[in-house]
């Protein structure tokens, strides 16, 4: 059963990403059944990041350093399938992140 979506205040989170912010979005990553307002909420977040007039390409693979490290394995595909959405420079800075993370390998470890 899916629990209904948070206000949607997690775009502004993950633009802040403070303390605060960061226990949120953990919150959220906690029930499966939020996986997908997240995913939709983290490419809402990157495609901000594309129309901006400045890219702050640190703050995004930041980020996508921290969601590797914290996600939880079943979230570990579908966040770097939101990295590789486009090829624009605030995208691959997200999955550069990620990859950096190593949180796929540890989801799904080589034998």
């Amino acid at each position: 059963m899916n629990a209904p979506a948070p206000a949607r205040d997690t775009t502004a989170r993950l633009a802040a990403f403070g303390d605060a912010d960061q226990a949120f979005v953990k919150l959220l990553m906690e029930n499966p059944g939020q996986d997908e307002h997240l995913i939709e909420e983290l490419r809402r977040h990157l495609d901000l990041a594309v129309e901006a007039p400045f890219l702050n390409t640190l703050r995004l693979e930041k980020l996508g350093r921290w969601f590797g490290g914290e996600a939880p394995a079943r979230l570990q595909m579908r966040l770097m399938e939101t990295a590789r959405c486009s090829q624009h420079p605030a995208y691959q800075a997200f999955k550069g992140g990620l990859t950096k993370s190593g949180g796929l390998e540890r989801a799904f470890p080589k034998n």
